[in-house]
């Protein structure tokens, strides 16, 4: 059997030698595809022993599980929040009993940079693209009726990560749940915050000794909580290339790994609740090569460089969602094939808890319809087809592990730069991150736009009309509602009961003294998030955007 030909090849010979074929294509990593892969094109020292071993087992290509989904398939999470907590309470209750087995919490912007609803700089967009949560009262009713011993929910935020999980902490409390008892996610990646997003709050390094302070607090407090979700997925949204989707996300695990070890914490005492959330885009194969590349080198770094002795520090545990930034506003009916498409690489790549988007997506906020369709897309991969019946489907396959050696050495070489500029933070504040995603996707755009790329009802196959749609649209009245139930809060509070809890805070910020107790308590006492927030930006400051490349 014969190797890849060559990528530099102009053409490719047709077998019966008739005409020659089309030229390789290119990944989104702008790696060649060969159209024939063999055993020659895998690297001299391939040695299916040492790169892929077994599943459950170092080095974890083959999953971080024995029996992977043979046992029980992958969590399946739908992410919702919009509105105010009550009605994205509703949502969830609908979701839950849809069949989904997991929540995922999204919040809208003024809550991720740590304002009240009724701050001026979120005038506008308090529920919009997410739910408001100002004080631990809407915590209460955002999971009013919800057991949270038996549902496991992400929570995707950031720069206020610690605010949210201490106000859950407490509702499960007044719910009567043990916090051991208690399982679930924070996404609390605020590095990829100043890379891709910009929903941080505070510099860099004050941002860092909030995320030690959580995993220390997390270690004795809440045993089974993931205490960050490092993200690759909204890089990747920005446009980075799977290859800098999973070096940029290691890279910042490692800047997270040795401020946890820079405070006295042994690798083992915090590695094994780590957790990454990463994209799955159309590219099945390359995506399905990323995920095995980046099981690998996690391991090896924790095994080789951190000298990890606990199995469960090596795995790379992820979640994942499929690609929004691929779906598409005209055809909005084809986003249902793209979704499924995306899940299957998921699935295929070994995920444990996956998010599907809705078709709408592009659009407007999910129906309640189109989010059960999302749902109900995972529920047909695990129960009508065959890929839950062996553990590694993929194993083996010429082409993934060439493509999983190809994507691992790309990747390896972008993290090897970080190194050289200091660490991930270090180049996260010369902009290199920044800079190599918008330079990819500048070259997918252009390869959009030219037809190269095709990308179906946009640049192939348009339509001249499209079918009305009626979206989901949140009530402009939201705004008015949650703030009047803000104003209630802090009528009937104990505001001498704030004020020293918010003075024990500033203290605990300027010092050494780990945070969260004492932001707990100012949470009990009915501080809002804006409160809490500004109180570490007079500390601590904030964080201001610059460029040095």
């Amino acid at each position: 059997m014969t190797g890849p030909v060559s990528p530099d090849s102009p053409a490719t010979p047709d077998p019966d030698g008739a005409r020659p074929g089309p030229p390789p294509r290119l990944t989104q990593s702008g790696l060649p595809i060969a159209p024939l892969y063999g055993p020659t094109g895998l690297a001299d020292d391939w040695n299916p022993a040492d790169r892929l071993g077994d599943p459950g087992a170092y080095p974890y290509t083959r999953g971080i599980h024995r029996t992977m989904y043979t046992g029980r398939p992958w969590t399946m999470r739908q992410y919702a929040g919009f509105g105010t907590a009550a009605e994205s309470n509703a949502r969830y209750r609908q979701l839950i009993a849809n069949g989904t087995t997991g929540l995922s919490v999204a919040f809208d912007l003024p809550t991720q940079m740590g304002y009240d609803s009724d701050a001026p700089l979120a005038a506008g967009e308090v529920g919009k693209v997410g739910v408001a949560i100002d004080s631990l009262d809407d915590m209460r009713t955002l999971f009013d009726d919800i057991p949270l011993d038996r549902v496991s929910t992400s929570m995707t935020i950031n720069a206020p990560a610690a605010l949210l999980l201490l106000m859950y902490q407490l509702v499960a409390e007044e719910q009567g749940i043990a916090s051991h008892r208690l399982t679930g996610t924070i996404q609390n990646d605020v590095l990829k915050e100043y890379i891709a997003r910009g929903t941080y709050i505070f510099p860099p390094h004050h941002s860092l000794r909030l995320t030690a302070d959580i995993f220390q607090y997390c270690r004795s407090e809440l045993p089974r909580w993931n205490t960050i979700s490092v993200s690759g997925y909204h890089m990747a949204e920005a446009g980075a290339s799977p290859a800098q989707e999973i070096a940029f996300t290691l890279s910042n695990a490692l800047a997270y790994v040795r401020t946890a070890l820079a405070t006295g914490m042994d690798i083992d005492d915090f590695a094994p609740r780590l957790s990454f959330f990463f994209v799955a885009r159309s590219t099945l194969l390359e995506e399905v090569a990323k995920f095995r590349a980046a099981r690998r080198i996690w391991a090896q770094l924790m095994r080789d460089d951190f000298q990890a002795h606990n199995p469960k520090s090596l795995m790379l545990r992820f979640h994942t969602q499929t690609a929004g930034v691929q779906l598409t506003a005209q055809q909005p009916e084809l986003n249902m094939v793209r979704v499924t498409v995306q899940a299957l690489a998921a699935v295929l790549g070994g995920t444990q808890s996956l998010h599907t988007n809705s078709f709408d997506e592009a659009l407007a906020l999910p129906t309640e319809k189109s989010a059960r369709l999302a749902l109900r897309t995972q529920q047909v991969l695990a129960h009508e087809t065959d890929i839950t019946a062996t553990t590694d489907p993929f194993a083996g396959s010429y082409a993934i592990e060439r493509m999983t050696d190809d994507i691992e050495a790309a990747a390896r070489t972008l993290m090897t730069t970080i190194h050289s500029l200091g660490g991930a933070v270090r180049a996260i504040e010369r902009g290199y991150q920044k800079h190599e995603i918008e330079r990819c996707a500048y070259r997918i755009t252009q390869e959009t736009e030219s037809g190269e790329r095709v990308v179906v009802g946009v640049n192939r196959y348009r339509q001249a009309t499209e079918a009305p749609y009626a979206p989901l649209r949140v009530d402009p009245a939201t705004e008015h509602r949650q703030t009047a139930r803000l104003r209630d809060v802090r009528r009937f509070r104990d505001q001498h009961e704030v004020t020293g809890a918010l003075a024990r805070l500033a203290k605990a910020a300027a010092g050494k003294t780990n945070v969260l107790p004492p932001m707990k308590e100012a949470l009990r006492a009915h501080a809002t998030v804006g409160e809490i927030c500004d109180t570490l930006r007079t500390v601590w400051g904030t964080h201001e955007a610059r460029a040095e490349l």
